[in-house]
């Protein structure tokens, strides 16, 4: 058996899609949660879940032929290091800018990274992805996204 670009992408994915599952489960529920059908862990599992079926699937039907093996030659491992940085700094970003400003900042920084260079663009292809997703989480799912120590400093309470 050949392994493939596929066959370890879907492992990867794989471990990754696991992993996300069982920390989900960490998630703390607000008093009473444990009764109600959609709480701030159902979407987390949803994500683990499919994560893992679609990445069975990418194992099992990859093709094994030669033409697909993986070459390390030609990859960038400098720019996936600066991205795993970057995902690293989102995450303690998270705790003190808040989710809108981390990810605007996050997005924009992303995006720098992989070439573009127009802050018109930059812009553009953040603030609006950033604020939907707020919008989905907090006014149409009502979960509660803390504002962030900094936000809570200048404004108070």
């Amino acid at each position: 058996m050949t392994i493939t670009k596929d066959h370890i992408g879907g492992l990867v994915f794989l471990c990754l899609s696991v992993a996300y599952g069982y920390y989900a489960r960490d998630i703390p529920l607000l008093p009473g949660d444990e009764f109600e059908p959609f709480t701030a862990r159902s979407v987390p599992n949803a994500l683990a879940w499919i994560g893992g079926v679609l990445s069975l699937a990418l194992i099992v039907t990859a093709k094994s032929d030669a033409a697909n093996t993986l070459r390390l030659a030609g990859l960038d491992f400098g720019l996936v290091s600066k991205l795993l940085i970057l995902v690293v700094l989102f995450g303690l970003a998270l705790d003190w800018l808040g989710f809108l400003l981390a990810t605007v900042l996050f997005l924009v920084a992303g995006y720098w990274l992989l070439g573009e260079r127009r802050p018109k663009m930059l812009l553009i292809a953040s603030v609006p992805f950033a604020v939907g997703i707020w919008f989905v989480l907090t006014q149409l799912l009502d979960i509660y996204l803390a504002k962030g120590k900094f936000f809570t400093m200048l404004m108070g309470g």
